[in-house]
């Protein structure tokens, strides 16, 4: 698969809703390299591809085309490894003034190894062939149908149907525009049917052979090493060489000013050009350089106008989504118009994934174009600043174009914006710590930001309650904090210490944890509003797993600590026993169980039957100057009516006598928990008031909690 985002192979189900094997049926216009990729990629994905190419034979003419690593990344990725077909790299680029004058040379292969993927210089023949040799591969995953010979008419991007010139009709999910600068599709586009404009500037280009300038005296020096690019300049024309065909074969492309040969040159690649005039229109430069130029055969010379086009508004329109120079044509200066196209293409299969529902289609292709636009758009800006003439005013910044060009991943980039899309679409998810890698999964979320559910989670509670000194249990309110206080008068006071296991949790992939806290009942809240929330108090609540430590204090302000909670349970008796790296803070022992007839008790996670939880939320602002300083701070109240699962117990034990000890060790045996077990060792025992066990299913995932002012 292409897209490392989209489906959930648990369950088979795409994060969108859709089942995995629903294939989009994509109709493509035009089988040049970034139509075919877009086909090569989009099978990847499982998807059914229709290609419609005009010609008899979709084919690319006869010169050479620069993959950079941006380019060949996506390229290796779809499995096309240019080197398998006679590409080869870009060792070296040498400059030399119209005169001959060597201005620089620079060595590549060291500052090529920064780049993950290879910069290939390959014949534009033998990467079609590949590509369309990869694209209708009867042996891939998704299908694919090449029609040639096609001349679309008319597309209609609210149904993704596409007319020939023929009447035939062919209707998809969604339609491909990669049918060039001329193209047709693009006038389906409100706003956006710009037509492209002369740059001022045309170019010859034809191959020689490299043998015919090794035998030479005067041009082997030019050809010495494999590898070399050599550009020749003068003010307002110049002349680009490198080898391809595995060094092969020598590749040229030479640009000047239009009106020098504006009666041959035409607006596509294949006006063939005269061998004479190339020569005039060289004339000025070093002798050396018109005896490559005279190697060229007349009859395989080709000369074109360089056209330009300005940003159109939008790439997309309903179901329609141009790509490559049907979007953004480019000069050539830097080497990187079908490398954007390639671009275009694997970013277009990332963002529709299999499973992709048709109805979401129109919503997908406007991300396509979100993610891929700014980057289009500066590198065409960039080809124009690098072709301009010498005495230009602007200066292009070739080593900031090569770094902003060469160091991208657009399969990466796509992936990333479309997780932080999909990130978007799902309401009211739990952020926290590190959020580079998305919303945190956890009880109340999957890892795509989905609620769970905890129907089927299985309890186990086990609470002694007893009677002690309000003033000591008064003294684990938030210090300072106004508003709390107990519902009744005296010096007497009730808290229990409540223990529960989880079981069968879908978050934990079906494990399970323990949680023990010290519950103090009969607690009110006053707001500043004068209303008053009643319920039990909860100082501190300690888990024996990391993961529910991070989601409660962060997601939802619960004051919880790590302990360990080991369990022994017989028949008739229930013990607990807590510590910290095998230092045992307490024992809780449940002695004389008998079951009882679950109607007849009540009980909560805190072993009364409070109206809720009250709690308080304190994380510290970052930083040694911000010490005692607050990020965030406030009361936080679970209310169990509103609770999204409802507990149902099915066994409940009271126990004839009960027990708890709790041992406050010292500093070296609990470093950072001995101020919290001494004070709760501190609390005096007037009176076991009750102790029950219950077992149950399930298990609230406690999203109902949060501020409350």
């Amino acid at each position: 698969m292409i897209s490392p985002e989209g489906t959930n192979s648990a369950n088979g189900i795409n994060t969108n809703g859709a089942s995995q094997n629903t294939a989009l049926k994509v109709l493509i216009v035009g089988a040049g390299i970034g139509g075919l990729t877009a086909a090569i990629a989009l099978r990847k994905e499982g998807h059914a591809v229709q290609i419609f190419e005009q010609s008899a034979f979709a084919r690319e003419t006869g010169a050479a085309i620069h993959l950079a690593p941006n380019a060949n990344g996506v390229l290796r990725r779809l499995g096309i490894f240019a080197e398998s077909f006679g590409a080869n790299p870009m060792n070296r680029l040498t400059e030399y003034a119209s005169t001959g004058a060597k201005q620089r040379s620079m060595d590549l292969r060291e500052l090529n190894k920064q780049w993950q993927h290879p910069w290939h210089l390959a014949h534009r023949i033998e990467l079609h062939k590949n590509l369309k040799s990869a694209a209708t591969d009867p042996t891939a995953a998704g299908s694919v149908q090449l029609h040639t010979s096609s001349t679309v008419a008319n597309v209609d991007p609210a149904s993704a149907t596409v007319t020939l010139d023929n009447g035939a009709q062919f209707e998809g999910d969604l339609v491909i525009g990669a049918d060039g600068v001329h193209s047709v599709t693009r006038k389906f586009i409100p706003g956006s049917d710009f037509k492209p404009f002369s740059s001022g500037k045309s170019a010859f280009r034809f191959l020689v052979s490299r043998k015919l300038a090794e035998e030479d005296p005067e041009t082997q020096h030019f050809v010495q090493d494999d590898g070399e690019l050599i550009i020749w300049y003068a003010n307002d024309r110049r002349v680009v060489m490198y080898p391809t065909s595995n060094n092969t074969i020598l590749n040229f492309v030479c640009i000047h000013p239009e009106a020098e040969t504006a009666e041959q040159s035409g607006q596509d690649w294949d006006q063939t050009g005269d061998l004479d005039l190339l020569l005039k229109v060289y004339s000025t430069f070093d002798a050396s350089v018109l005896k490559l130029l005279r190697k060229a055969q007349p009859g395989s010379i080709k000369v074109w106008k360089l056209l330009d086009m300005d940003v159109i508004p939008s790439w997309t329109n309903n179901r329609l989504a141009l790509l490559g120079d049907s979007a953004h044509p480019f000069l050539p200066h830097q080497g990187q118009g079908a490398g954007v196209a390639i671009e275009d293409a694997v970013a277009l299969a990332v963002v529709l994934p299999l499973g992709t529902k048709p109805a979401e289609v129109s919503e997908r292709l406007k991300l396509y174009q979100a993610i891929r636009i700014d980057r289009a758009t500066k590198i065409q800006e960039h080809s124009r600043l690098a072709g301009q003439d010498l005495d230009s005013q602007a200066k292009a910044d070739m080593y900031g174009f090569t770094n902003y060009n060469f160091g991208h991943d657009e399969y990466d980039n796509a992936s990333q914006r479309f997780r932080e899309w999909q990130w978007k679409r799902t309401p009211n998810t739990y952020w926290r710590m590190p959020i580079a890698f998305g919303p945190m999964p956890g009880p109340r979320q999957t890892h795509y930001g989905l609620p769970r559910n905890g129907d089927e989670s299985t309890f186990t509670t086990a609470s002694i309650k007893f009677k002690t000194s309000r003033t000591l249990l008064q003294n684990l309110f938030p210090p300072g904090r106004r508003g709390w206080r107990f519902k009744n008068a005296g010096t007497v006071a009730y808290a229990s210490f409540s223990k529960t296991t989880l079981n069968k949790m879908e978050w934990l992939g079906g494990s399970g944890y323990s949680h023990i806290g010290i519950y103090i009942h009969g607690v009110e809240y006053e707001k500043k509003d004068g209303t008053v929330v009643g319920g039990s108090y909860l100082p501190l609540l300690f888990e024996s797993l990391t993961d529910p430590i991070l989601s409660g204090r962060e997601e939802l302000g619960m004051p919880k600590l790590y302990t360990s909670v080991d369990i022994y349970r017989r028949s008739t008796s229930y013990r607990i026993c807590t510590g910290w790296e095998g230092a045992l803070w307490g024992e809780f022992h449940l002695e004389d169980l008998v079951e009882v007839d679950p109607s007849t008790e009540t009980g909560a996670i805190s072993g009364e039957a409070d109206a809720g939880i009250l709690a308080y939320k304190y994380i510290p602002k970052s930083g040694q100057q911000n010490k005692g300083i607050a990020a965030e701070e406030h009361v936080v109240y679970d209310r169990f009516d509103a609770a999204t699962t409802t507990p149902r117990p099915q066994k409940i034990y009271k126990a004839g006598k009960a027990s708890f000890k709790i041992d406050p060790l010292n500093w070296e045996e609990l470093p950072t928990l001995h101020h919290i077990i001494s004070r709760l060792a501190e609390l005096p025992v007037y009176d076991i008031v009750g102790a029950k066990l219950v077992e149950g299913v399930g298990v609230p995932d406690v999203s109902t909690a949060g501020p409350i002012e």
